[in-house]
Order: C-alpha cells, then structure tokens, then sequence
C-alpha cells in the first residue's frame, strides 16, 4: 500500500470522488427547514436586537405563524361595529334595558334550535318589541384531550350566524352578549329594528 502525502488525493480517490459528486445537487441554504416560532415577535427595541449567547449574531426575526386561529367569541362580539344608539347600547351592556321578551334554547339540538330562534325573532318584530334575550347556555367542556381542540357551546357560537343570515338579518340591529344578571356568556341581547 502506498502512502500518500497529508491533503492530496491519490487517483483512485479522485475517481471515488467524481462519483459521488456527480450523484448529488447542491443544497441551497434559503431552502433549507427554518423552524417557526408560534409566540409573537417581542415590541420591545431592546429586546429585537438581543444576540445568540452562542455564536454572538443575531437572532433574527421569526418567522409567521401559520396557524389560522379564529379569534375567541367574546372577542369577535367586541369587534362588531355598534348600529343602536349609543346611550342605549350604553346602558344595555350594563344590564339597565329590560328585554321584552326571551327564548332559552339550551340544551335544544341545532335542527330543533334553528326553527325556534327563527319564529322567536320573527314573532317578536311583528309584535314591535326592540330587545329580547336569547338564551343559549355556556355548553359543556367535552374536550377529551385529543389532538384536535373540540369547541364547547355550540349553540353559543351559532346563535350569532344565524342572527347574521336571511330572513332574520334584515330585522336584527345589534346582538351582544348579555349582562351578567341577564345570563352573561350564555345568553345574548337581541336588538331588532323597528317595523316599517
């Protein structure tokens, strides 16, 4: 066996070598796998420009999260534009408007709950009553730790679709979520237009 000087390669190892680079591609680093970071970028100036304790560069900036979280229902209802008075839609989030009338769907299933809310709302703006009280219960935590998340109260989160479509849209003013004396998250003010 011959013996070979330290850094050059010999023939047979050139030829070896040839090999196997024509068998791979060049990786592009750009592409490479980049973890994400599902926490949100810190606001703080300080903090943007913080160094790697281990190679002294710095961090960068994560990257954005995938994820397409629907924001929570109280969060949703916050953000709903108010259409009412504001001195009454004032004195409706405090629970000072008595409502005219109610329906308690809790525990009622979606096909049997739909129809009721439907005649509830149509009967109450043919009676010209403004405010009424829908009550849907808070629903029950039945999330059994699965993978994926399993939204409780159901009929919480579809009361307000339903409000929002064809024929009821074009009676409904405002829906919010009631007052705590009048069933807090389980239960929704129902502000209906006037009749023409």
């Amino acid at each position: 066996m011959r013996h070979r000087k330290h850094g050059h390669l010999n023939e047979d190892d050139l030829a070896l070598w040839r090999r196997v680079t024509e068998r791979t591609e060049k990786l592009d680093l750009k592409s490479l796998f980049v973890p994400e970071i599902d926490t949100p970028a810190p606001t703080v100036p300080a903090l943007r420009k913080s160094k790697s304790v281990v190679l002294g560069k710095p961090i960068g900036k994560p990257r954005k999260s995938t994820h397409d979280l629907a924001p929570s229902l109280p969060d949703q209802m916050r953000h709903v534009p108010v259409q009412m008075d504001q001195k009454a839609f004032g004195k409706l989030k405090r629970g000072k408007l008595k409502p005219e009338g109610r329906i308690d769907l809790h525990g009622m299933t979606l096909d049997r709950a739909h129809p009721a809310l439907s005649r509830f709302i149509l009967s109450a703006h043919a009676s010209g009553k403004r405010l009424v009280l829908v009550i849907t219960g808070k629903g029950k935590q039945r999330d059994e730790g699965g993978p994926i998340p399993v939204r409780h109260g159901v009929l919480r989160h579809q009361v307000p679709q339903w409000l929002g479509m064809a024929p009821l849209k074009s009676l409904v003013l405002q829906v919010s979520q009631a007052h705590i004396s009048h069933g807090g998250s389980g239960a929704y003010y129902v502000y209906l237009r006037r009749q023409r």
